[in-house]
Parts: C-alpha cells; structure tokens; sequence
C-alpha cells in the first residue's frame, strides 16, 4: 500500500489528511472520510463515525503507525468499500511529508557513496566505519514534502542534494536483534539529506557530528510504499535530475550494514518510536558533491527511486540574513 499525508483547506486554517495513493487511477483516497462513510453504511451516526475516523486516521502519520496492525487494515478496509466517493486527483493535492517523524537518524550504509566521497574531499575513510553502523539524529522540524519549495540557506556557498531510502519504523523498537528489526519496519519512502556542505566541513573538524550543514531541510515522500509492497531493498534503481536532465544514476545494491543491523543498533538501550524514521545515507552518484554540482535558486531538483515514486522540490531564494557568528580570537 501506498500512504501520504496532504494539507487540506479549512475555513479554520490547512489541516493534514492521510490518504492512500493510486498510482493507477492517478488519485489518492481521503481514508478519514472512506471511513466516515464506511461506518455509517454500517449503521454509524455521522458524529459517531467521525470520532472513530479520526482516532484511527488523524492528521499525523506517526500517530496512526502507533495504532498497530490495527492502522493498516482499516486503511484496506476503507479503500475497498468507499474510494470511490473518497477520492481526489493526485494532480491536485499539496502534498506534506509523508511522516512526520518524531525523530530523524541518518546513517552511512552505501559503499559507493562512502568511497566517492572520501576521494572528492581527500581524505581515508575511518575503520570505525567497519565497527558499527553509526548515524546523526536531525529535526523533524524542517521536514518537507513532495513540491514544496526549500530556501538556499543564506550561509552557504555549497548547497547540496543527498539521495538516499528513508525507512518508517512500525513499532517500539529496543535492544532488538537484525531480524527482528527488519521486521519491525513499516515501510520505505524517499529521503534527501539536504547538506550546506562547507558548514558540514567546520562542524565535522568539531567532532559532534552534522547539525547547521544538516538541520535546514530533509525532504522526505512523496509517500510511504509498505514492506509487503516494496518487495526487496537491495535492486532500487534511483536517480537524479536537475532541471529535467538526469545528472546521476545508483542503485540499492551494496551496503556494509542492511536495514535491519542499522535500526537494531540503534535500538540498543534505546527506545525508538513508531513514526521514527532512519535514513540509508546516500546512495552511489546520489550527492552534487560527487558530480560536482551545486543547487541554486531556481534549480528543480527530482529524486526518483523504482516502485517509490519520484520526489520533487525547488530550490527557492535564501532567507534574509540576520545574524551569524564571528569568528572568536584563539584562545590556546
């Protein structure tokens, strides 16, 4: 099944929907209102019928994953009876992220990627590589969606693209083994790490990890294909195209740590949440910093990964500068 979020207008203000997408018929299903009128089929008053829609379908997907299996059979449920009365063309809907994680881990899983990338900045990649499969947390708050329209970051002369597998977690995960961590996925969608790579640089020399060169954007969607569906994560195709012309093209193939090993370390003496969604890293060619490209206001950037979908977003003008630090005098 495929499942996004989309913002609705009210007289009260936008509200988020989830819906499930057909990709055949080119429409989603508003699976609140596929359950309104589901329950009320059956007998439901129409207040009734909308406190149940609404506790099992709310605007947060993350809400929704944590009802269980109990979320997705209603979803199947609601399309199959009502769709047809619940559906609007995918054409015209403004998409939001498909989840809105209540955390972000990023990891570093894709061979290519992490030798590409160590020759293009002169520099050996660490054996700690070889010891776990680490990862940065970033905020969910910048998270982005299908067509919506990211600001250059004023601070940066190197704004840049990352190509990588976002994967929704299903359920409370701690101190799991591989195996059962793979099965605790949800699903798979679209994730780009967006990077201000020249302030990446300074905050790497710091030694706590990524967060200004990360935390301005992650787009993510444009929705969430679940496991039964995706089949297997290792033969993805996935590209990149700037402004209509494809710039690289990767696959899924090679990783030194799968899905499963990646969210299980995590998982240990930790708790990570439904909703919560860990990202692959950048697949082989997936960067600007690879092929030597940068964005720039104005550039249309697409992600496109086989049986997912293709996520857009463009690159709009910087933000008005207010304040950046100066450089303090040494003091060693």
């Amino acid at each position: 099944m495929k499942l996004g979020r989309i913002s609705v207008g009210t007289p009260f203000g936008s509200v988020a929907r989830l819906v499930a997408v057909d990709t055949a018929e080119s429409r989603v299903i508003d699976l609140a209102t596929a359950e309104i009128l589901r329950r009320q089929a059956k007998g439901a008053t129409q207040e009734g019928a909308q406190r149940l829609a609404s506790a099992i379908f709310p605007g947060s997907m993350s809400a929704a994953i944590g009802l269980g299996d109990i979320f997705l059979e209603a979803a199947h449920e609601a399309v199959q009876a009502r769709a047809d009365d619940a559906s609007t063309a995918i054409s015209s809907v403004n998409w939001l992220s498909a989840i809105d994680p209540p955390v972000i881990r990023d990891g570093l899983t894709f061979v290519k990627h992490i030798k590409q990338f160590h020759e293009r900045i002169g520099a050996e990649p660490t054996e700690a590589l070889l010891e776990i499969p680490g990862y940065f947390k970033g905020t969910p708050f910048t998270a982005v969606g299908h067509d919506a329209e990211v600001p250059k970051p004023f601070y940066t002369d190197y704004f840049d693209y990352e190509l990588e597998l976002g994967y929704i977690v299903g359920r409370v995960c701690h101190n799991l083994t591989p195996d059962e961590a793979q099965r605790a996925i949800f699903g798979v969608t679209i994730f780009n790490d967006f990077s201000a790579r020249d302030i990446q640089k300074l905050e790497m020399k710091i030694g706590m990890g990524p967060g200004k060169g990360k935390d301005c954007a992650f787009g993510i969607g444009p929705w969430i294909v679940t496991m039964d569906e995706i089949g297997r994560l290792d033969d993805l195709e996935m590209a990149v195209r700037i402004n209509g012309k494809e710039c690289s093209r990767g696959d899924s193939a090679e990783t030194i740590w799968t899905p499963g090993e990646s969210l299980a370390y995590m998982s240990i003496s930790e708790y990570v949440q439904p909703g919560d969604l860990f990202a692959s890293g950048t697949v082989g060619n997936g960067s600007g910093l690879e092929i030597g490209r940068k964005l720039e206001a104005g550039d249309v950037l697409e992600l496109e990964v086989s049986r997912i979908g293709t996520l857009r977003t463009k690159i709009g003008p910087p933000e008005e500068k207010r304040w950046w630090p100066e450089r303090r005098q040494k003091f060693w």
